[in-house]
Order: C-alpha cells, then structure tokens, then sequence
C-alpha cells in the first residue's frame, strides 16, 4: 500500500493527476496506454494506477487474457478504468421560477432530475434556500445516493456572480433574491460549491453537448422570460469584472428592442394584446386557446401551421432577435449564436426570418444562428457539466466517495 505521506510530494502529486486526466475519458486502458500519454515509465505508472485503485479513483479490470482479447506473449496486461460511480457532482438551476436539480456520475451521466417551483416574487431568502435544499434532497434519493457522495455542487442563477459566488444587489434586490446565499449553504456540507450566472454556465453546456461544439467563438443566448447571454470568445468564456458581462443592459439602448424582455414573455404580451384588439381570424388559435396557453409555443406552432396572426408576431420577433444578434455578434466577431431555453425547440418560425435579416444588418459573413437542442435543461447540464470541470480540475484534493 502507498503510504498517504508519499501522495504529497508536489512530482507525484502531478503524475498521479496526469494519469488520472487519461482515464476521464477513457474506456478501459492499460499501463502502456498511460505510458504513451505521459511520457512517465512504466514502474511509476504502475505504482499509480495501483495508488489509484487503493484511492478508490480506478477499478482494475481483468486482464487482456481474462477478457478475450488478443495480447502477445509474456505477461497479459493490466487494464483498469475510471470509477464512475467514484463520486456524485450536483448541477442546479436555480431559477426565478423553478429550480432543477440534477444529479450525475463523474462520467456525466445523468442518474436523476428533480425540479420544484419557486414563487418568482418571493422575497424570503429562507425559502428559496429551503425549496432548493428540498430539490436537491430528492434528486439525490432518486439517484440512490446521499449528500456524502457530491464532490461538487454547481448553481446557476439569473444574476451575475463573483468568484465567490455571491452577487450583488441588483433592481429592487431582484439578484440578491435569486443568489440568496448559495454558496455558503452548500460549502457548509462540505461540497466544492461554485454559483454561476446561467447563461455562463448554458455556453459551457453548448459547447459540451450541444450546437456551440467545434466552434472557438459563440454566443449562447437565453431566452425565456428575459434575455441573458454566455458568451465564448477564442475557446474562454468571458465573465467580465463583476461577472455581469452577460446581462444585456445595452439592450435597453438597442433601437428596436429596447429590453431585456425574452421571447417567452414577449410572445406571451403580443398575444394577448392580438386577442385584447380583437386583432386575428376568429378561428385563429390566438382568439381561440384558453387564455393560460397563450404562450410562445402556441403562437410558434400556430404560424407554422400558416396563421396570419401569429406568423406577424414571429416576424416582430425575429426583427428584434435579429437586432440583438447583430449588435452582439459585430461586438463580440463570433461564429455561431445558439438561442437557448425551453422555447429553442419551436423557434424554426422565427429563427429562419431572424437569419435572413441578420445578413442584411451585418457585414459578411454574418454569425450562424441555431436553436439549441438542449431543451429547457440546458443550465443545469452547463452546471453538471462546470461539476466535473472542477472534479478534474481538484482530483488530487479529493477522495472518492464510494466504498471500495
């Protein structure tokens, strides 16, 4: 058995973690796959993965005979992969209207979900904390695991944040009741805790997982009740001073929008106003629909199917998201923006209008715009998935959490 006094020497410190970074996304891998990634020989290889198996990080595998697979002569080698069930990461969306935690394995591997909603006017910062402790209890039973086992927690939230999570006041306190004290509450579990702005932590997820992979500049932007944007310039995401680079202010200086209003509670407004002026086809499902559906997927899906009503206010929409993309796209040079959130999913009425304008108001070549495939759970992916950064990042810091 290794000694724990050895793991502290900063040169096996560092080798250990350079053979740990090889298994994250390896499948099975033996100590010659090791060697040829490292660099390091193959006596101090060995004596790691073996370390790392007694820290519970590795399982060692049957060997290459055991297996079935072919080897060459001589011993058969020793082949080991990453626990994934080593430890648990928490990804949290802590909403204004909900928040959803999920749960999974340092595979990324979603093992459960669990959402509540929240008064989006409350003002107690004690129930906000209690809804989400709640939250998170559950997805953690759903996912057969316990607080023990999350070696990090990650929060977003619709306001920006500093590097030690806390946020500042805000319009009428409205971010410092969205960012009640996260941080502090879960690093008094014990759990590597960091709180995140949610369209940050959706561009981490974009570029994972969804339509911002393979691009070095992008934009993902959030839009649901209100606009957000995560921004993704030459591979890093830009936070700003304050964190709040992302909040869009400026587009209450943008002529044509003039908010921050998203395309969820634009929509939702339009419509209402449409069936209020008596302003739509009596058959049309504006005039139609109770008045708790009229939202923006009905209106979306009513000018795909040729509505006139709702096919104007998709094009009211797109003039203004085409806008905001102009400025932030020619602001920022990016490639690609993706518009993120629940309604990315019905946004083709809109997307393809807003496209063909956005070549008009910018110089050539214009940024791609794309919808997420992402859905609705886009920041709490972006949260699991900022988890397993920081996992990887603090391995060596860190002891595994499952029985060996």
């Amino acid at each position: 058995m290794v000694e724990p006094e050895d793991r502290t020497h900063p040169q096996r410190r560092a080798n250990a973690a350079a053979v740990l970074d090889r298994a994250w996304e390896a499948e099975a891998f033996t100590a010659s796959d090791v060697i040829a990634a490292t660099g390091l020989t193959r006596s101090t290889v060995i004596a790691l993965c073996d370390e790392l198996v007694e820290r519970g990080w590795f399982a060692e595998l049957p060997n290459a005979r055991a297996a079935g697979e072919e080897y060459r002569k001589g011993r058969p080698a020793r082949r080991y992969e990453l626990r994934a069930d080593a430890g648990a990461v928490l990804g949290v969306d802590a909403g204004q209207h909900g928040i959803t935690a999920t749960v999974a394995d340092l595979r990324g591997r979603e093992l459960a979900r669990a959402h509540t909603a929240t008064d989006p006017d409350g003002r107690d910062p004690a129930a906000r904390l209690q809804a989400a402790d709640a939250v998170i209890a559950t997805a953690l039973a759903d996912a057969g695991t316990g607080p023990e086992a999350v070696l990090c927690a990650v929060i977003g939230v619709p306001a920006p944040t500093d590097l030690d999570g806390a946020s500042p006041e805000g319009e009428q306190h409205f971010w410092e009741r969205m960012n009640p004290g996260y941080a502090a509450r879960f690093r008094a579990r014990g759990w590597l805790t960091e709180v995140e702005n949610d369209a940050n932590l959706a561009a981490l997820a974009e570029g994972a997982r969804g339509a911002g992979a393979g691009a070095s500049s992008y934009i993902a932007l959030v839009s649901g009740e209100r606009f957000g944007a995560g921004y993704v310039v030459d591979g890093h995401l830009v936070r700003g001073r304050r964190g709040a680079a992302g909040e869009l202010r400026l587009l209450t200086l943008v002529d044509g929008v003039g908010s921050t209003h998203g395309i969820g509670n634009l929509l939702r407004r339009w419509a209402l106003e449409v069936r209020a002026d008596g302003a739509a086809d009596t058959a049309s499902p504006l005039m139609t629909a109770p008045a708790d559906r009229l939202g923006a997927e009905l209106v979306l899906r009513a000018a795909e199917a040729g509505d006139a009503a709702a096919i104007a206010l998709a094009e009211r929409m797109a003039e203004r998201l085409a806008r905001i993309c102009a400025v932030l796209g020619g602001l920022l040079d990016v490639e690609r923006i993706v518009v993120a959130g629940a309604v990315a999913d019905s946004l083709g009425p809109v997307l393809d209008r807003a496209a063909a304008r956005l070549d008009q108001l910018t110089h050539p070549p214009a940024p791609d715009l794309v919808a997420s495939t992402l859905g609705g759970g886009v920041v709490s992916l972006g949260a699991v998935t900022r988890a397993l950064e920081v996992v990887r990042a603090r391995a060596m810091d860190l002891e595994p959490t499952c029985p060996r």
